[in-house]
């Protein structure tokens, strides 16, 4: 079953927020800038309005990097990342997905052929790819074989403009001056949360700040960077498949 509440929230950008509980999880449905955004505990972001889903930093080939240099990894860990994306798609039903950078993470390997197999097992959806430091090591001459869009390195689709890399501060000037909010990648961000005593816990989450916003990595295998936000900047955790607004 499905509820919804919705809470007002201050201020001319957030409007308002709706938790929407489903069987396993909790997602948010954001409204931001006139758009509805909504925050996924599997670390993406279904624009509503244009039914696109928005993931980032996959990592597709770590495990197998890790293999290579000594680390036992199991292959369960590189499976999960495709398996839980396809979930995604049975329950928002996305007609495209644009992920912004990293969706590779070293040079060509099986992890390569599984993800066209992805790709061919999900026709009616456009894989769109903005390409991040990583997609240019490895093969980026192989990724318009891998049957994907690739993009430029910004991508403007307003009221937002997607970057892998955070815009830097001029670059923000200039976003800000014709009304396109930077939504990037790369940074992998979490956020520290002080308990009773001395306990603690590092969380993904999903970043809103003034001039720019912040995906969590999507991969299994990927890092944190702790972020320290500012007063008025908007931060979602994610936590026990719960997006968790504080």
């Amino acid at each position: 079953s499905m509820t919804e509440i919705e809470a007002l929230k201050g201020g001319a950008n957030f409007v308002c927020v709706a938790i929407v509980n489903f069987a396993e999880n909790t997602v948010y449905d954001f409204r931001f800038l006139g758009q509805t955004l909504r925050l996924l505990p599997e670390k993406a972001i279904l624009w509503k309005e244009l039914n696109t889903l928005l993931i980032a930093d996959l990592h597709l080939g770590k495990a197998a990097h890790f293999r290579r240099s000594g680390i036992a990894v199991p292959q369960s860990a590189a499976n999960a990342n495709l398996s839980r994306l396809q979930l995604i798609l049975e329950r928002e039903k996305p007609n495209r997905i644009l992920i912004l950078g990293d969706l590779f993470h070293a040079d060509f390997n099986p992890e390569w052929d599984a993800f066209e197999a992805f790709i061919d097992g999900n026709p009616e959806i456009s894989f769109e790819l903005i390409p991040g430091n990583h997609d240019r090591h490895g093969g980026q001459t192989c990724l318009p074989k891998r049957k994907l869009i690739i993009h430029p390195e910004k991508l403007v689709m307003p009221p937002f403009s997607f970057t892998h890399h955070p815009e830097e501060q001029d670059e923000l000037t200039t976003t800000k001056s014709t009304k396109a909010y930077n939504i990037a990648a790369h940074v992998h961000p979490a956020v520290r949360l002080e308990g009773i005593g001395k306990s603690s816990a590092r969380l993904p989450c999903f970043y809103f700040g003034q001039f720019g916003g912040l995906l969590p990595a999507y991969g299994t295998l990927t890092g944190m960077h702790t972020i320290r936000p500012l007063q008025g900047d908007q931060v979602f955790v994610i936590a026990n498949n719960e997006v968790i607004e504080v």
